[in-house]
């Protein structure tokens, strides 16, 4: 307690302050949130206030950790809720505890009168530097929610904008940058998954911010079953940042409803500060996995080289060929079991089609193991077709209408039914008992009827039974390609599938934007075939090798289209990851602020900063005759640094001078790589450099 009436508490590591300050019994508000700060917290409480003048109210309502309506709030109330009857409940909460320990703080306060509780939790990691916050809302008597909040967080006045993420099918992860006005903008994902459309992250940019420079606050939810987003300006001037489940998607009363965990970071550093966090934070802190000290095993995947038609003779020579190429596990894809010749049948049938497969899987399984890889296998857990022996037994299992709009010709289970769950369990555990199965592809590859969070909760209590049993089994959250990427997930997934695109240009783009909140380590990219099946474009096998090596690298094309250059190049760029990736996968990534607008460039820099690679693709011709400077960044200034360009032998004639890097490696300080950058070759568009460094 400090002077004054004011109750506060503060979380303080050595990246940032966050300080909570309350009048009296009142809800308390963020008062401050940005480099640490030593003052009081009431001294920081008076210096907030804010002047008023005619047409207000004689003081401001207080954007509290949960605005309440009640208190005249004139923007978006953090709680909307109702009696189990509909008749809309405005609570007032009071002051009832607070529980502090060592860089955590739960408060909770109460309405009596109306017999709820709500406790809002806070938490920041003093390593990665994430404030991880949270919120619950308990009541004597059963509640209908409409909108809760997580605890919400004021965002700077001095911001200039912000960024949020859309997307779609094969072009996910596109950041929006827009300036604050007045009013809400608002972004909800009501696809009952995380969704394409709406990545649940914001980052708030201060003045002149870039990837490398200035200030940034970072925000992410980790919910899998649709957000909502809420960045408001008031009247006043003053700004708010809510997060929470999408809004109305608790469709039964109950006693009990919280939010998922919003994860907070600050950064004096640009977006890179924010971006090097989340991956941290998701890498070391949520990913659970069965072995951190395994290396991350180069993937082989089926699908874009048989699709649904398989032929076990077919399959054991693309695997002998993946495994040539340094392929170490081999992923069976769509179309192994039921009667599934296409995707209009078949999902719910989860055993093995004796068609295809008389013997079962082992005849392939056995080859896999003595290529010396593992084995992987593809669900759709929480969908069914209409043609298939399990919509025929139980039409009461679907989620939604009778009469619905079907997505891929399949409808979805209701995964808050125990049955549907159990059922699922037994089939998927089936599989996984008879065969070597050491990874499960996981995919949802059609959006709900309606939002629904007991959906959500339903698949992650399956997810929670399965990881259970199989402790060694490491699963792939893929949503026709990145449809459900979340801190949510990765609690109980390894690995998201980025995209449905094997395009390496527009891989380039998708992994660059996506690096601001996850890192290499779950982000599986692949080597697609020559001519490119979501996108019709042909891309040379050198540019698709090293896209797919700039994150957890795998192979997803008919191997026996190689010719025997294209090999030689796979086989290279392979075997190069294999020996980095061991600090690659705990490496930072940090983008770089590229002078040249068709370059696409960042640094990936190893947790001692002893060595770094710089990925540079060329998406387009640049406006200028010679390639611009790359300044780099994340250096030591006073350290001098060995750098080389690995792939030099890909210059092409055009490029007729001789800039150093061009014919043998260089030595330079920190500082000079920092603030003047590196001249490359010339290239030509749909190109990558790749350039290694070392501290000396």
């Amino acid at each position: 307690m400090s002077g004054q009436g004011i109750r506060s508490w503060r979380l303080d590591d050595a990246r940032q302050s966050l300080v909570l300050a309350a009048r009296g019994d009142a809800l308390p508000e963020v008062v401050y949130w940005g480099p640490p700060v030593a003052d009081e917290a009431a001294d920081l409480a008076e210096a907030a206030i804010q002047d008023v003048t005619g047409g207000m109210l004689d003081e401001h309502p207080p954007l509290s950790i949960s605005p309440e309506a009640i208190r005249s709030f004139p923007g978006q109330s953090g709680l909307v809720l109702a009696d189990e009857a509909g008749a809309p409940l405005v609570p007032k909460l009071l002051y009832e505890a607070a529980e502090e320990s060592d860089g955590a703080l739960v408060l909770h306060y109460t309405d009596a009168a109306l017999g709820l509780r709500y406790s809002g939790r806070f938490a920041i990691d003093d390593v990665t530097h994430v404030i991880t916050v949270s919120a619950q809302i308990s009541s004597d008597a059963p509640i209908r929610l409409h909108w809760l909040a997580a605890p919400v967080i004021p965002a700077p006045q001095l911001s200039d904008g912000m960024i949020d993420v859309s997307g779609r099918w094969c072009g996910e992860f596109q950041l929006n940058r827009m300036g604050w006005t007045p009013g809400i903008h608002m972004r909800e994902s009501r696809t009952g998954r995380t969704g394409h459309e709406h990545f649940p992250g914001l980052l708030v940019l201060g003045h002149g911010t870039t990837n490398m420079h200035g200030e940034a606050w970072g925000y992410q939810y980790g919910w899998s079953g649709g957000h909502r987003m809420v960045a408001e300006e008031l009247p006043d001037g003053r700004r708010q940042v809510q997060f929470g489940h999408a809004s109305g998607t608790e469709l039964d009363a109950a006693t009990t409803c919280e939010t998922a965990p919003l994860y907070l970071i600050y950064s004096n550093t640009g977006l890179n500060g924010c971006g090097v966090a989340f991956q941290r934070h998701l890498r070391d802190r949520i990913v659970s996995w069965p072995d951190a000290r395994r290396p991350r095993p180069v993937h082989y995947n089926c699908w874009e080289a048989v699709y649904f038609d398989h032929d076990v003779r077919i399959l054991k020579e693309i695997a002998s060929k993946a495994a040539e190429m340094g392929a170490e596990r081999f992923v069976l894809d769509d179309g192994w079991f039921g009667r599934r010749d296409d995707d209009t049948s078949s999902l719910g049938d989860w055993t093995v089609d004796r068609r295809k497969w008389p013997e079962g899987l082992t005849p392939l399984t056995d080859h896999i193991q003595t290529l010396g890889m593992t084995f992987g296998i593809w669900f759709e857990p929480e969908m069914v077709n209409p043609d298939s022996e399990l919509y025929r037994a139980h039409p009461d299992w679907v989620l939604g209408p009778t009469d619905q709009i079907p997505g891929r010709q399949q409808v979805v289970l209701n995964m808050a039914l125990s049955e549907v769950r159990d059922y699922l369990f037994d089939r998927i555990a089936a599989v996984l008992g008879e065969y070597p199965v050491d990874y499960v592809k996981w995919d949802h590859n059609r959006v709900l009827p309606m939002p629904d969070a007991a959906q959500t909760r339903g698949t992650y209590d399956l997810f929670d039974r399965l990881r259970e049993a199989f402790p060694a089994v490491e699963f792939e959250s893929c949503a026709s390609g990145g449809g459900r990427i979340d801190f949510g997930i990765l609690s109980r997934t390894h690995r998201v599938w980025l995209s449905d695109s094997n395009d390496a240009l527009e891989r380039l783009r998708i992994q660059h934007d996506a690096a601001l909140f996850l890192p290499a380590a779950v982000t599986g990219s692949h080597v697609g075939p020559r001519r490119c099946h979501t996108s019709g474009r042909v891309l040379d096998i050198r540019l698709r090798a090293w896209i797919a090596a700039q994150r957890h690298m795998g192979f997803e094309m008919d191997p026996r289209e190689l010719t025997e250059e294209e090999a030689s190049v796979l086989r290279d760029v392979t075997a190069w990851w294999k020996a980095n990736r061991d600090w690659m996968m705990r490496a930072d990534i940090l983008r770089l602020d590229s002078a040249d607008p068709s370059v696409t460039a960042e640094l990936q820099i190893a947790r001692n900063g002893g060595r770094f690679v710089v990925f540079a693709g060329k998406d387009g011709t640049s406006l200028q005759i010679a390639p611009r400077p790359l300044r780099l960044t994340g250096l030591d200034p006073d350290a001098r640094y060995h750098v080389s360009l690995r792939n030099r032998s890909d210059a092409v004639g055009l490029s007729r001078g001789i800039p150093a890097l061009k014919s043998s490696p260089v030595a330079l300080s920190g500082a000079y790589l920092m603030a003047q950058g590196l001249s490359l070759p010339w290239s030509f568009p749909a190109s990558i450099w790749v350039l290694e460094g070392e501290r000396l």
